[in-house]
């Protein structure tokens, strides 16, 4: 039909379906707070007539009992919700709760998960009415209350719910209880399987959704053909984060599953209304996606069946525009449907609409204030379902084996197991022992054209994969080279004689959050992501999600089954001196060491050979993002070979027995982490040599698997006690770590290593300009001539025994470093 049709013509169509269908006059009734607008009621209609007169469901019931049984679903959900916080306590018979009933301290997000109840309840509706069962993603991930009861109330749950919930007074009160009941068990874990925000135990979830607005940006790269995805998105995050604006453009049919975000327009944050309310609302925002490439539909947000209506709709319009592409008769980008779910926040109960409706819609805590007390029962009676009739309507939403298709708990993307079939043999550089001595002899390479080779050589061998690279900006001056050439950017109009196609896999835009996520939501396939070093922390939120939410699938024993990602930091902090200090930063590193280092890995991969080896075998784990240092420079000296580059991924860090002076009887552990690190190390050491000052040369490849473990997941991927204590033998005591990091990090990180006054460590100590990168050494302390000062004092002797009195000069500020510790400026 016509949206723009006015309400009195649609009042009409309305008043005569109900007249010719006393059936679908009775669903139009409604049922208790949940009422069909005349709209709605012509969009169903019209709906029912285009899947059959009088259609059955994919299970066999009809169509309107369906939705009559959603009625009361969506009721006894709102109602569960508002019990989830404020009582300790449920009653199935519907009475009036007394004081005891309530809870001491109610919490909850409970405006937001609310709204939340009809878009859940009307995405059940669509799986049940086509019997198809899509995958779902909420980017408000504090409303999960709405997911968790209805999927209690359908019985769609993971076996941590399945074991302690059910539809009983005990079942329920149990579950009130659980939700912020803060226990912890005998070992000391968290007692409760229900979280503030989705968690490993909500059936189906996919991510926590804890940081506002990267469901936005994701939801358009998550669903492979074939597969179809509601996306249920929220207003606050609109302002929040930016880039959405960009999903049609990306949008494939030939690459992409069926997509159908929704925004549940509430227009409220925590207390006050959104930007979107202030600027003009729902018609403001539609016109804003019109104008983005989308194809806006608004709709009831408090009605159940409005939902159902528009997920089948926006399915509808995308099939149409697919079909066009497909017959030559429309082009990219198409305009992708948009719902807009029109709601106040809190719709349903006491306080709707108003600032209190966030958290704690009542004006007080009802456990000690009658006034609240008398406003929870007077708005539970209105959404009290008797169990007789819940248990029917619920009936009607589990008829999943009569429809062939598997619960929603099991929907295809929470539950990814991705393979590589082949990881071709690395092309590695030949190394000569006796060359790599001599820096004269030295040859060299850019590390990431390794990356880059073996990037491209895994997608090549595993055309079953879809890929997708996360590209911010500069992807050929970071020597993804045959990677673009391979994948080219994804536009909509490709310009001639550039690496840019239709179908392109390279999501290019500047902004690091939003091309990181389009690596992060492909779970179904093969990904990389890269930026300037210094850029990545804006890309922090995104990934630590991610690693989050895959730490806590290993502790309660669900593994994730996703390919592994790089995310590839080059163009790094010792590579950009010239481009001043705030394009030097190693904060993103750093961020990721505090993760877990199980799921979250931080490699220095010091050379060609290394890079081709930690490439080589990332894509062979799942459920990891590997952080990867990586220099993009092509003077990086060969220094491994390949069997040493295999050896460091596999023990985390080697020594190095081809540089040093009297290995065995060494008085010094002089330790690297970071390729240019380790150049300035191997200058240090050839001076101790010269000095016959007995010293050990170690690289560290993955310096977290030396640290204390905080678990056991942890203490399993440690470096075995064989590797450490081959690296860092007790017996030598003078330990200088020279690190990439700033050194606080990677002493810390490194505790169990540390020997006392006997340990110190050298690095980035935010200093910085307009440099080379020797200068950049140089003002951070931590040249070859710094380190040597440092060794000295650690062996407790004179700097005068290792440094001439020029370059002592230097480093006291007496003389220019040029031509003495670093090179001449060459102007």
């Amino acid at each position: 039909m016509n949206e723009a049709q006015d309400e009195r013509d649609v009042a009409e169509q309305a008043a005569r379906c109900r007249q010719e269908d006393p059936v679908f006059a009775r669903w139009a009734e409604g049922y208790g707070v949940i009422q069909h607008q005349d709209l709605t009621q012509v969009r169903v209609q019209e709906l029912a007539q285009s899947l059959g007169e009088r259609s059955g469901t994919a299970n066999g019931a009809a169509f309107y009992d369906l939705l009559m049984a959603l009625d009361r679903l969506a009721s006894a959900g709102l109602w569960l919700v508002v019990h989830q916080t404020y009582t300790r306590n449920v009653y199935l018979d519907g009475r009036p709760l007394d004081t005891e009933d309530f809870k001491v301290r109610p919490e909850g997000h409970t405006g937001g998960s609310l709204n939340m109840v009809p878009a859940y309840a009307g995405y059940l509706a669509a799986n049940a009415v086509t019997g198809c069962t899509r995958a779902w993603l909420m980017g408000q991930g504090h409303c999960v209350a709405a997911i968790d009861a209805l999927n209690l109330l359908v019985g769609n749950m993971t076996e941590a719910h399945a074991e302690r919930y059910a539809v009983t007074d005990k079942g329920l009160t149990r579950y009130v209880r659980d939700f912020y009941s803060y226990r912890l068990r005998d070992d000391g874990r968290q007692d409760s399987p229900l979280g503030s925000h989705v968690n490993v135990h909500t059936a189906g979830g996919l991510s926590e959704g804890g940081y506002l607005g990267f469901a936005e940006l994701q939801y358009v790269h998550m669903p492979l053909p074939g597969e179809r995805l509601v996306a249920f998105l929220s207003d606050g995050a609109f302002e929040e984060q930016r880039g959405s604006d960009w999903a049609p453009r990306w949008w494939r049919a030939e690459d992409s599953g069926f997509v159908a975000p929704i925004m549940i327009k509430n227009g409220r944050r925590i207390d006050q209304r959104t930007t979107m309310s202030q600027q003009g609302g729902a018609a403001w925002f539609s016109e804003h996606l019109t104008l983005n490439g989308f194809d806006p539909i608004l709709f009831d947000g408090r009605d159940p069946a409005a939902f159902l209506w528009a997920i089948l709709e926006m399915e509808r319009r995308l099939d149409a525009a697919a079909e066009r592409i497909k017959a030559g008769q429309g082009r990219y980008p198409v305009p992708l449907p948009y719902g807009i779910a029109v709601a106040p926040k809190g719709a349903g109960f006491p306080g709707e609409g108003t600032n209190l409706a966030h958290n704690l819609p009542l004006m007080a805590n009802p456990r000690t204030d009658a006034r609240a007390a008398d406003l929870f029962n007077q708005g539970t009676k209105r959404l009290w379902v008797p169990i007789n009739e819940l248990t029917a309507a619920a009936g009607l939403f589990q008829q999943h084996r009569a429809s062939g298709r598997p619960r929603e708990r099991d929907h295809v993307l929470a539950h990814r197991d991705v393979l590589v079939r082949t990881v071709p043999e690395p092309t590695f550089r030949p190394v000569s022992e006796e060359a790599r001595c001599d820096p004269a002899a030295w040859t060299t390479a850019s590390p990431m054209t390794a990356v880059d080779r073996m990037f491209v050589a895994i997608v090549e061998a595993n055309p079953h994969l879809r890929p997708r690279v996360g590209n911010p900006d500069e992807m050929l001056s970071n020597r993804l080279v045959a990677t673009l050439g391979l994948l080219k950017f994804r536009v909509t109009d490709p310009e001639p004689a550039v690496p840019e196609s239709v179908g392109g896999a390279v999501i290019t835009a500047l902004n690091e959050e939003a091309v990181a996520s389009a690596a992060l939501a492909n779970k179904g396939g093969i990904n990389l992501i890269h930026t300037y070093e210094a850029f990545g922390s804006k890309m922090h939120g995104a990934v630590r999600q991610e690693i989050i939410f895959a730490n806590h699938c290993l502790e309660a024993g669900r593994s994730q089954r996703w390919l592994s990602m790089p995310l590839i930091l080059t163009s790094h902090t010792w590579e950009n001196g010239k481009n001043e200090q705030s394009h030097q930063d190693p904060s993103m590193a750093e961020a990721m060491l505090g993760e877990p280092s199980h799921v979250s890995r931080v490699l220095f991969p010091p050379d060609f050979n290394s890079a081709a080896a930690v490439m080589e075998e990332c894509y062979r784990t799942h459920g990891q993002i590997w952080t990867l240092v990586v220099p993009k420079a092509d003077l990086i000296p060969d220094l491994f070979t390949a069997d040493e580059a295999r050896r460091l991924v596999k023990e985390g860090g080697l020594r190095l027995d081809w540089a040093g002076y009297e290995v065995e009887q060494a008085r010094l552990l002089l330790v690297a982490v970071g390729a240019y690190q380790l150049i300035e190390v191997l200058t240090a050491s050839r001076r101790l040599a010269e000095r016959k000052i007995s010293h050990t040369v170690v690289y560290l490849l993955e310096p977290a698997r030396f640290r204390a473990p905080r678990s056991q997941a942890e203490q399993a991927h440690q470096a075995s006690p064989e590797v450490i204590a081959r690296l860092f033998p007790a017996k030598v005591p003078a330990r200088l770590f020279v690190t990439h990091t700033r050194p606080e990090t990677i002493l810390g990180l490194l505790g169990p290593l540390h020997t006392g006054t006997r340990t110190s460590g050298l690095g980035y100590i935010n200093q910085g300009g307009t440099l080379s990168t020797p200068g950049l050494f140089f003002i951070n302390r931590c040249s070859w001539a710094h380190c040597l000062r440092e060794a000295a004092r650690l062996l407790q002797l004179p700097d005068s025994e290792v440094l001439s009195h020029e370059e002592r000069q230097a480093l006291d500020g007496r003389r220019s470093p040029h031509g003495v510790i670093i090179p001449e400026a060459v102007i």
